[in-house]
């Protein structure tokens, strides 16, 4: 008999600036980060073709940007799917920044 597969789980990679979403102990997804003082810029989220269509995108964001309220941060959302996600979640906007020029350019040079 075949077990349910595990929930997926979402972690944070310090190592590579980014969250993780495993299924199963795959990674299925990502959203990368760069911290710029207080705030934790984010900048791209995929999540694999073959995990598409299971909301897993709006899983992984949601939980990296609780785990930017609870670590004192705030979010600034360059990548468009985190801007998206936060115009249907007003509940992060007391800890969101604006995307400025000045930010993309840091940004830019950032990612080189």
């Amino acid at each position: 008999m075949s077990h349910p597969p595990d929930a997926p789980t979402v972690q944070r990679v310090d190592a590579e600036q980014h969250y993780e979403i495993l299924v199963d102990g795959t990674r299925a997804g990502l959203t990368a980060y760069r911290d710029r003082g207080p705030q934790r810029v984010f900048y791209h989220t995929e999540v694999d073709d073959a995990f598409a269509g299971q909301r897993l995108g709006s899983r992984l964001v949601e939980q990296a940007l609780t785990d930017v309220r609870e670590s004192g941060k705030r979010i600034v959302p360059v990548c468009p799917y985190v801007a998206k996600f936060l115009e249907k979640h007003e509940e992060f906007a007391d800890i969101t920044d604006p995307v400025t020029p000045e930010i993309r350019q840091w940004l830019g040079t950032e990612l080189g």
